[in-house]
């Protein structure tokens, strides 16, 4: 496979409606290593859906990139690791085993793959994913599904048998949703029984959140998805090992705002108000900004309040 990464890498997590490529392109400039597509389902894929093939594409500046599948159906994967195969642009393929949302759930792909009735499809999707793909495949998953089923050691040693490279692994149970703290220990135990990289995810917020995340799990890196919302500046904070000045992070949003506006034209400036509302969050002219932005319907516009109005 050759190494994805050097030293301590930094992942950004697939977040459903946030890590987008204007949004991941802005994390890759400014410290993360690794970028996940949105999670995208193989069926969709297979169908050639224009919105899932658009998510899909990646920016130049994003290597190494893996596109994150679903599946609950193993003849529609191979068709869709077949197509991604073809690009050549995809780096690897991660396939997502903790997906704690209901319709996921409901659908029978994500986190509800971890179950125990489960098992022997969990087992068989690696088993596809990894003897068609030609490139790294990882994945993604908790510590189990229903609260205290913990199962992540037992699965994470059947993928590293099945020729799984890393895993991706979130410190909560699926039916946990975002409940309760992230079980650093738990994260532990996993990255103690197997020999390939575990990328601990839950909770990381700033640079003594990751510290804590490391020296409890002994993880090889981090992965980050809410903790980057509103604040993309935490993979440069913990670049920096503190605090981001209020110029770097009008750097970071302003580079965000471009990449949102040449990758969906104008209609990136009325997509860019749901960004600007979590970064204004806890600003002391928060409310006001935020009215101000709903109003804004030109690029000149929102760049003059991002430069001018934001207090950071």
């Amino acid at each position: 496979m050759g190494k994805l990464w050097s030293g301590t890498p930094l992942f950004l997590a697939p977040l459903a409606g946030y890590t987008d490529r204007p949004f991941r392109q802005v994390v890759k400039e400014f410290g993360c290593d690794i970028t996940f597509s949105e999670m995208v389902n193989v069926n969709a894929i297979v169908y050639q859906n224009p919105k899932t093939l658009k998510m899909l594409e990646k920016s130049p500046k994003e290597t190494p990139y893996f596109v994150q599948i679903a599946s609950n159906n193993l003849e529609n994967t191979r068709k869709a690791v077949e197509f991604l195969n073809q690009l050549e642009w995809v780096d690897g393929i991660d396939i997502n085993f903790g997906c704690p949302v209901k319709k996921a759930i409901r659908s029978g792909f994500g986190g509800v793959l971890l179950k125990e009735e489960n098992l022997p499809f969990f087992k068989e999707l690696i088993k596809e994913v990894v003897n068609r793909s030609q490139k790294p495949v990882s994945i993604k998953m908790r510590l189990g599904f229903g609260v205290g089923e913990f199962v992540a050691v037992e699965r994470a040693k059947i993928a590293e048998d099945l020729g799984v490279k890393f895993i991706t692994l979130h410190g909560r149970y699926v039916k946990q949703m975002y409940r309760g703290e992230a079980d650093y220990c738990k994260i532990g135990e996993v990255v103690r029984s197997v020999s390939i990289p575990v990328i601990a995810n839950g909770d990381i917020t700033d640079y003594r959140k990751y510290r804590e995340a490391m020296e409890i799990t002994g993880a090889e890196g981090v992965a980050i998805g809410r903790g980057a919302v509103g604040k993309p500046w935490i993979f440069l904070e913990l670049r920096q090992k503190g605090e981001v000045g209020p110029e770097q992070k009008r750097e970071v949003i302003l580079s965000h705002f471009r990449a949102m506006v040449e990758f969906y034209g104008e209609r990136g400036v009325i997509l860019f108000r749901k960004h600007l509302h979590s970064y204004s969050k806890g600003s002391p002219n928060g409310s006001r900004f935020r009215s101000l932005v709903n109003q804004a319907t030109s690029i000149e516009e929102v760049e003059n309040l991002i430069r001018r109005e934001l207090q950071l």
